[in-house]
């Protein structure tokens, strides 16, 4: 890898993580999940990851609303209130924490980006990662949308230059 791919990687993964922890902040959660990773790689600059989505003719729009839909479901099914949780007030401190399902998206996605081409960490590459779950909200948003994680994961792989 070189000088200039790390650089760009370090700012993917600033922008992806910061991004990750705002989308969980602003659901009322401390903690980013892998829904949280998968709406903020469709907000970065690189676009991949919003081609990949619009693709499986979606967006960042209507998988916003699928994740909330699907943590209203959760929340009903325990049989409480539904209704849109307060967004976490205080601001962050600290170094980030995410969930384990997280982390292994994250690390899949790195896994990912280094055998694309060009090299270099992009969004598609943590779309595919999150395609990969098979549970898990990011897994029930995708279905709620009526996507098929091996569409969503093709038109990642394409758009991130992985070979299939």
């Amino acid at each position: 890898m070189g000088l200039m791919t790390a650089i760009r990687d370090i700012r993917t993964i600033k922008r992806l993580l910061t991004g990750a922890e705002t989308e969980a902040r602003a659901a009322g959660e401390a903690v980013p999940g892998p829904e949280h990773l998968l709406l903020s790689a469709a907000e970065l600059p690189d676009g991949t990851a919003g081609r990949a989505l619009a693709a499986v003719d979606t967006d960042v729009a209507a998988l916003r609303a699928a994740v909330t839909a699907v943590h209203d479901d959760a929340l009903t099914g325990l049989g409480l209130d539904a209704g849109p949780a307060p967004a976490l007030a205080a601001p962050a401190t600290g170094p980030l924490r995410t969930s384990p399902q997280a982390q292994q998206v994250f690390q899949r996605a790195v896994e990912l980006s280094r055998s694309a081409t060009p090299a270099g960490l992009r969004g598609a590459h943590v779309v595919a990662a999150a395609a990969e779950l098979e549970r898990g909200t990011a897994a029930r948003a995708l279905r709620r949308l009526g996507i098929e994680r091996d569409q969503v994961l093709a038109a990642a792989r394409v758009e991130g230059g992985v070979p299939a």
